[in-house]
């Protein structure tokens, strides 16, 4: 006992997970649409985009090792049969109307792509998308209860 005594010993327990949905989904938007950017700027260079993320996968010999492995990638931004580019974001498997019937952004020049990004980012810290972001992942759940029902 004596051990303990020189102890500074205190009641405590650690912070759970973002309590707030609606924070949780902006972080997670932030993040996704930060990773459209570095994507854009990539093919700009010229570069091949890669992201990539550690699992766990059995080795030959049966252990539990981690692994370096390639993450599923959608670019945000396609064509048109005229040649056009836009950019659109997803959450939760949905594309989010930005405006009434508008899901889309017409990106006039490529180059622009990571400064209309930029913007995104700044509305989604903003706010501006909540409503949106939150109706994206009450449908999600909706769907995922049905299919576990």
């Amino acid at each position: 006992m004596a051990y303990l005594k020189a102890l500074k010993l205190a009641q405590a327990e650690p912070d759970r997970a973002q309590t707030d949905p609606v924070k949780r989904a902006r972080d997670k938007v932030v993040e996704a649409l930060a990773e459209q950017k570095r994507a854009a700027e990539a093919k700009m260079a010229g570069q091949d985009y890669a992201p990539t993320h550690r699992v766990w996968r059995k080795n030959e010999a049966g252990e539990r090792v981690q692994v370096e492995m390639r993450k599923r990638f959608r670019s945000g931004w396609f064509e048109n049969a005229a040649g056009q580019t836009f950019f659109s974001l997803r959450y939760a498997g949905k594309t989010i109307e930005l405006a009434k019937d508008k899901n889309a952004i017409e990106v006039a020049d490529f180059t622009k792509l990571p400064g209309i990004i930029d913007t995104l980012i700044s509305a989604v810290q903003a706010g501006e998308l909540d409503e949106q972001l939150t109706a994206a992942a009450e449908a999600r759940g909706q769907m995922l209860r049905k299919k576990s029902a």
